[in-house]
């Protein structure tokens, strides 16, 4: 069974064209939890710690309620197929992030008005992709 993956390396995934706005918003907490919020807790809290593939699939996880000893066998099937990469992550589209992906594959997020972000965009050895539009031109 070919695998998938959603993990790029050494690369900055840009805050979408048409986002809404001009500095990072953390997602607002619901009683059930977000696809934004999980993404956004996950790697807020765990920076430069899991790959893009780890962080996708365990918020899949936890949106389907798959225990612990599923996981490794769910994990197989989940990436048999294709799956959206964080360039369609609602972080970048509406919330103000972009993804800095190290030459490891491991994620961090940084808002669109940091330092941090702005060094990346003028990094010239860093590869610059940007998010999905949320609408069509």
């Amino acid at each position: 069974m070919k695998e998938h993956t959603t993990n790029f390396t050494n690369t900055l995934i840009e805050v979408a064209e048409d986002c809404p706005v001009s500095h990072g918003e953390v997602p607002s907490e619901k009683k059930e939890k977000t696809l934004a919020r999980l993404q956004y807790e996950k790697i807020i809290n765990h920076p430069y710690q899991f790959t893009s593939d780890d962080i996708i699939f365990e918020c899949y996880a936890i949106k389907n309620d798959i225990s612990e000893s599923e996981k490794q066998e769910a994990r197989i099937i989940f990436f048999s197929k294709g799956q959206a990469c964080f360039r369609s992550s609602p972080l970048a589209k509406r919330y103000g992030f972009g993804f800095h992906h190290n030459k490891l594959g491991k994620v961090a997020i940084y808002p669109i008005e940091s330092e941090e972000y702005q060094k990346l965009i003028n990094d010239t050895s860093v590869t610059k992709v940007r998010a999905m539009r949320s609408k069509r031109k």
